[in-house]
């Protein structure tokens, strides 16, 4: 007949052998993947233009998915309106320095 002790060792390495083999892997979870925004219309090229192009799309993509509230997006969108004046103005450095401007004060890169 076992000791106590060696019963008790065996049935820790009995659980614990028990608990490694597993017959089927845990499921894996389904993740919901959020639509992407609708990038294609970018502005292609360097310059004020398109940089501010790129992030107006962007900014309205932010808003369409929700990721900007419609009021933030509205100011953003009204700042970078005025960097696209100044570049359609010939003013491209004002024009990059609004944009540049713009964007850190909203949070953008």
């Amino acid at each position: 007949m076992p000791s106590p002790r060696s019963a008790i060792v065996l049935t820790v390495l009995a659980s614990s052998l028990g608990a490694c083999q597993s017959s089927a892997p845990p499921p894996v979870a389904a993740v919901a993947a959020a639509p992407a925004p609708v990038i294609a219309d970018l502005a292609p090229g360097a310059g004020c233009g398109p940089t501010i192009a790129r992030t107006q799309s962007i900014v309205a993509g932010d808003v369409k998915t929700g990721d900007l509230s419609e009021a933030v997006g509205q100011r953003f969108g009204a700042d970078l309106g005025k960097a696209a004046d100044a570049c359609a103005a010939g003013r491209d450095a004002e024009a990059l320095r609004l944009h540049a401007a713009a964007k850190a004060r909203y949070g953008y890169r």
